[in-house]
This record gives C-alpha cells, structure tokens and sequence, in this order.
C-alpha cells in the first residue's frame, strides 16, 4: 500500500494506474482526516482535470469529483469513476451506459464487466448481475473479485452458505482482499458466530490502514460480551484517525455509560411495591355495605380494579351514589392513586403510538418484522434482547425504555428513530 506522498505523486504522473489500483487506494486516501485534507488541497492546486477528479472521488467528494472529471480528457479511468459516482447516487441506467463507454475508451474487459455487476446488483436486478459476471466466468478461481461479486449476488438472494463459499475463495485468492474478508465477517456476526466474527474483523484491521467500520464492529461485539477496554480502545483507533466521527464519539458515550451502569435495586423495590398495592383486596378497607355490595356485584376486587373504571362509571351503576364514591376515592388517594388510573395510561400510549404518520391506518405496515428496518449489528442487537419482534412492538416503546436497556445508547436510538420515520413511524411519547 502506498504513502498519502506517493499517492499523490501516482495520480499526478502520466500515465495514471489503472482503475484497480486506484480504487485500492482508497483506504489510503482516508486513512485520516489530515490526509484526506492534504490530498483535497493538493487536487484544488492541480491542473489536470483528469488528475483533480481521482483525488476528489478517492477523497468523498462525488460531486466536485464529478464536475472535474467532466472536463477530463476522455478515457477509460474518467468513464468508470463516472460511472461508480452515479451508481452511488442510484442514477443506475446512467451508470451503465458509462461503463459502457469505458469499455470503448480499451477499459479491461472485466473490470468493465464486473463494475456493470455490481451495479446491477446495487439496483436489484440479481439475473441482469448473473449475465454480466458470466463474461467473466474465465477468471473464475483467478480473480478475487469475481468471487466477492458472486458473492453478493449469492447473499442478495439468501444463500448464505454459497455467499460465504464464495467470500473464502476470494480471501484464498487474495488475502488482502478487504471488502471480501469485511463481507466474511460481517456474514457471521448476522448468523451468530461473533468468535468467527471477531477473527475476520481481526484480519481486516490488520491490512493497513485499518478499516473503519471494521474497528467499529469489533467495538460492538467487545461491548455485548463486557469487555469494555477493548470496545473503547478499537473506537479510539477511529477517533485517532478521524477526530469527527460522529458515529464513533456517539459508540465510545455508549461504551463508557456501560461501564458504569448498574441495576437499579432500589427502582425494582419501588415498582414491587406498587404492584402488591394494586393486589390489595377492597374487603381489607372500611366501607359501608352499600358499597361493598355494589362493587362486588361490578366485580371490583382489588385495588388495580378501581383504576380501571372512571367516576361516570361509577356513578352510573344502581344505588352506587356520591357518597360511596367519595370512600371509593378517599380509599385511593391514600395510596396516591386516583380512579381511571391504568385507563388514561392506556389512552396516551395509545394516542401517542398512533402519532407518527400512518401508524394509525397501518396494521398491515406494524406487522411489519423489525428485520424490515435493516438496522446495524448494534441496534439489531439490542432490539433483539428486548424481544422485539414486529414494528408494532417497537413504537409501543418510549425513548426512556429503550435507552434503560443495558448496552443500548444514544447511537442505537438516533438509528432506530431514524428508520422509524421512514417508514412513516415513531416511538411512543409520554407528553
């Protein structure tokens, strides 16, 4: 892997690398923010247009990258960057026909073909992905990136097993293969083997520099298993690379308030005792017979009886008058409690699980699996370990619920909220 100096002295001396070698560079170019700022400066001071376009798509910046490269010369390497900039803004159709035109400006015909894959790929068309690898099927136990493409197209249609065959063959054939053993890892931490998981993360923090989502998972999978140190040392390898990100200052709070969390004993003793008040039995107060004989014939028993029915309630069942509603309810605010209690609890969680936009005429949408999200390892898990199966149970939870859950932060949160209202949802509020 070359330096961030000779990057810059590649892209900047004619004839450029080919577009393989440029894309390898990548990891290079983003290394740090200092570097991607240094290489930022270095393309805005060039001249070559062609030149300007690379650094800046290396870089993330699509669309200068875009503008310079349209006043690029017309080759191979201009068509192909093109081409991967309007696949990453989903403008497909466009982005084949460039691909295209790499190929009339002497692209290799498997890079072109591979890149056409994969974009097909991206946009759901895995039979159209099948065609276009099948130019390449030469290069079959030869090229570690057709296999990684296989692979893919294998997952995008469930098969696991055969994505995973694929993703080992890539890795044998190329051990530096980061998207590849990135996919390997990723594959098992989804199925459940995060030993497996782990290893592969490992190897692809290995190959230099290190690979940012890569450490980020690691740091995740460290947490679940409460070996915090090690979750906020991979996070702190991001933060020393990349100051601003975000999501990495946002896991690293996450981490540190599990460190900390403790069970609260004296919140659980608090909610016990509620419970065994609601428990009580309406014969352990004084009543008058009236009374009694009236709220035995409504079938009020306990305490947790009374606060499902209002005072109209009341008062509209024969001979149960004023004067028995005023032991009724002096019998409550003794305990801090008031009739229509759970009743009203019930309305706004109610009202409030109804707030979002279509959740009230959407049965069909709140059936809807959790998995429909396509939240991240961390957020997936933690939905999982509060038993939260359909997006019916998920809005039924307020942000206090789901943040009081061990191991679940403000990261998981702000992305659970996030794809909740794509889908027109929200989580319960308590205003």
């Amino acid at each position: 892997m070359v330096s961030a100096a000779e990057l810059h002295k590649e892209l900047f001396t004619q004839p450029l690398p080919s577009f393989e070698q440029i894309k390898k560079n990548a990891a290079v170019a983003n290394s740090s923010e200092r570097v991607r700022q240094a290489l930022c400066q270095k393309a805005q001071e060039g001249s070559d247009a062609l030149s300007c376009g690379v650094i800046l798509w290396l870089c993330g910046k699509p669309n200068e990258a875009e503008a310079c490269l349209k006043k690029a010369k017309e080759c191979a390497v201009k068509f192909l960057i093109l081409g991967s900039i309007l696949r990453d803004k989903g403008d497909y159709d466009k982005a084949l026909s460039q691909f295209d035109q790499a190929g009339k400006y002497q692209a290799e015909a498997m890079t072109a073909s591979l890149e056409k894959a994969e974009t097909c790929r991206r946009a759901g068309r895995l039979e159209q992905a099948k065609k276009e690898l099948k130019a390449c099927a030469n290069f079959e136990n030869v090229s570690a990136e057709y296999h990684y493409q296989l692979g893919r197209i294998f997952e995008g249609e469930g098969q696991y097993e055969q994505a995973a065959a694929q993703y080992e063959t890539a890795v044998n054939l190329d051990p530096n293969h980061v998207a590849a053993l990135f996919q390997l890892a990723y594959t098992n931490d989804l199925r459940g083997d995060e030993n497996l998981a782990v290893e592969y993360y490992r190897q692809v923090i290995k190959i230099a520099p290190p690979h940012v989502n890569a450490l980020l998972n690691l740091a995740v999978l460290y947490e679940d298993c409460g070996k915090y140190d090690k979750a906020i040392q991979y996070i702190n390898a991001v933060l020393r690379a990349h100051p601003n990100h975000a999501k990495a200052a946002l896991f690293k709070k996450d981490i540190e308030s599990s460190r900390v969390m403790i069970y609260d004993e004296e919140r659980e003793k608090r909610k016990d005792r509620q419970n065994k008040i609601l428990e009580i039995p309406i014969s352990d107060f004084e009543l008058s017979v009236r009374s009694r004989n009236c709220l035995k014939k409504m079938n009020i028993t306990t305490i947790g009886d009374l606060l499902k029915i209002t005072e109209a309630e009341l008062l509209s069942y024969k001979n149960f008058g004023e004067t028995s509603l005023m032991e009724v309810k002096k019998i409550l605010e003794s305990k801090g409690l008031h009739l229509g209690m759970s009743l009203e609890s019930k309305l706004a969680a109610a009202a409030a699980g109804s707030s979002g936009p279509g959740q009230e005429d959407s049965p069909e949408m709140l059936s809807k699996s959790v998995d429909d999200l396509e939240l991240s390892v961390r957020a997936r898990r933690a939905v999982a370990k509060l038993g939260l199966k359909t997006l019916f149970d998920l809005v039924g939870k307020t942000e206090a619920e789901l943040l009081g859950c061990k191991n679940f932060g403000v990261t998981s949160l702000n992305e659970i909220k996030e794809k909740l209202t794509g889908f027109g949802l929200s989580l319960r509020k308590l205003d």
